[in-house]
């Protein structure tokens, strides 16, 4: 595949179809992001169990989620999900939504896909009548933890993500829209 900078990047929302190109992804980002250390038990779980095809499928069904996907020459690179009317008890908006992944790619980072498909989903989420967008990121990520500041979203301190048992420090941010 020819993964030049100038390769022409569209983003559509997803479709039932896309579905097992999702979880692969999914599955393949999680885990250069989380298993950097190798794989255990607890990461094999979480990704098989909340990113599989049959979850992201469902996922994709339910009206309160919206996928936007990146392709290039019509592979999928990156993705975005979103779910509408989503509170968190220290987000301060009246009718937030949450971003609760935004994946791209390794070799497509740095390309300006992240930025594109966070402002496609802020766009989605004000459209659905949402006044504010929040998201965790591991606090390990210190690239995410950069990209979200950089992208206008205030911090709002630490909060725990629990995987299979074991709980991450993340860190939450929020911004109005």
């Amino acid at each position: 595949m020819n993964d030049s900078p100038n390769c022409e990047i569209a983003i559509r929302r997803a479709e039932a179809s896309d579905a097992l190109c999702i979880a692969v992804l999914g599955t393949q980002v999680f885990l250069d992001t989380y298993a950097t250390d190798g794989i255990r038990p607890a990461l094999a779980h979480e990704a098989l169990e909340t990113l599989s095809p049959g979850v992201i499928a469902e996922l994709l069904a339910e009206s309160a989620n919206a996928f936007l996907i990146a392709e290039v020459r019509a592979h999928l690179v990156g993705f975005v999900h979103l779910t509408a009317h989503t509170g968190h008890e220290r987000v301060p908006f009246a009718s937030p939504s949450e971003l609760k992944r935004l994946y791209v790619q390794e070799r497509f980072t740095g390309r300006g896909l992240g930025k594109a498909l966070l402002g496609r989903a802020e766009a989605t989420a004000r459209a659905s009548g949402a006044t504010g967008i929040w998201l965790t990121a591991w606090s390990g990520n210190t690239r995410a933890l950069g990209f979200y500041a950089n992208q206008g979203y205030v911090e709002l301190g630490p909060t725990l993500f629990t995987v299979q048992g074991e709980q991450y420090e993340n860190t939450l941010y929020a911004k109005s829209l």
